[in-house]
């Protein structure tokens, strides 16, 4: 008994453009044909096709199942690589699912780095753009520091008083706002550490961490905040500029101020 394409293909549970496939890359071999030039497929065909339908089910690649050889040969070490592969995208998954319930839980935008939308709701779209820049030029240890820092001191009448300063802001309201940052700022490096050693915890190098992050606070945030921020800086570390002292504004994002 011989089956021709379609009569294999439906013996076997598949399409005849699977079956022509399968022939094209080497995965089946051709049959022989009779005088009228029609394919004829024997046992051994279709003992291969339903090995390459089972292997290829259980998501091994063609390529792979071309490499495994035939029926008789061992496949395990094959189907040991796919098992390590497959536990690895399961574990992923979970991952993926973990995360997406707790952004579902707290209607968090999507696009937050993890273990940051529980607290989505305080943060404003210049904190959002900032997160997503550190977390792609900060270690894990940066991270957890600022995640815990942010979980453990929701933001205050403070951080709402300089997300809406105004670039025009004068001169007092910069420096009284700044005197009631630096004691915030004072107490977060020294409860969170990390936050205030980018060298140690930048991912691809200071020169380039600072690349990145310079540009972007000199962008989302006005003249006066950038002022503000320096100013606090200069109070927490004691530190002077007398081209401030001379009332000459100099705003210089360092990349190691919070919120």
């Amino acid at each position: 008994m011989a089956w021709s394409t379609r009569q294999l293909a439906e013996i076997a549970g598949t399409t005849v453009k699977a079956v022509r496939h399968y022939h094209e890359i080497g995965l089946l071999d051709e049959p022989a044909r009779r005088s009228n030039g029609y394919k004829q497929y024997e046992t051994a065909h279709l003992v291969r096709l339903l090995q390459i339908k089972r292997l290829s089910g259980l998501g091994v690649p063609l390529a792979q199942i071309a490499s495994m050889g035939r029926a008789d040969q061992d496949p395990d070490e094959a189907l040991r690589v796919l098992d390590s592969e497959l536990e690895a995208t399961i574990t992923r998954l979970q991952r993926v699912r973990a995360e997406l319930a707790v952004i579902l839980r707290h209607r968090a935008p999507a696009d937050l780095p993890a273990g940051f939308s529980a607290v989505a709701g305080e943060l404003s779209d210049v904190d959002r753009s900032m997160l997503m820049i550190y977390a792609q030029v900060f270690d894990d240890d940066a991270m957890d520091a600022l995640r815990t820092m942010m979980h453990e001191q929701p933001a205050t009448d403070t951080d709402d008083e300089f997300q809406a300063l105004t670039a025009d802001a004068d001169l007092t309201t910069r420096q009284a706002l700044a005197e009631r940052i630096a004691p915030l700022l004072r107490d977060q490096l020294t409860a969170y550490p990390a936050l205030g050693e980018a060298e140690s915890h930048s991912l691809h190098g200071p020169g380039r961490t600072e690349s990145a992050i310079v540009p972007a606070l000199r962008e989302l945030y006005n003249p006066a905040q950038l002022e503000v921020l320096y100013r606090a800086h200069l109070i927490v570390t004691g530190e002077t500029d007398e081209r401030l002292e001379a009332g000459t504004p100099r705003p210089d994002p360092d990349g190691r101020t919070t919120r």
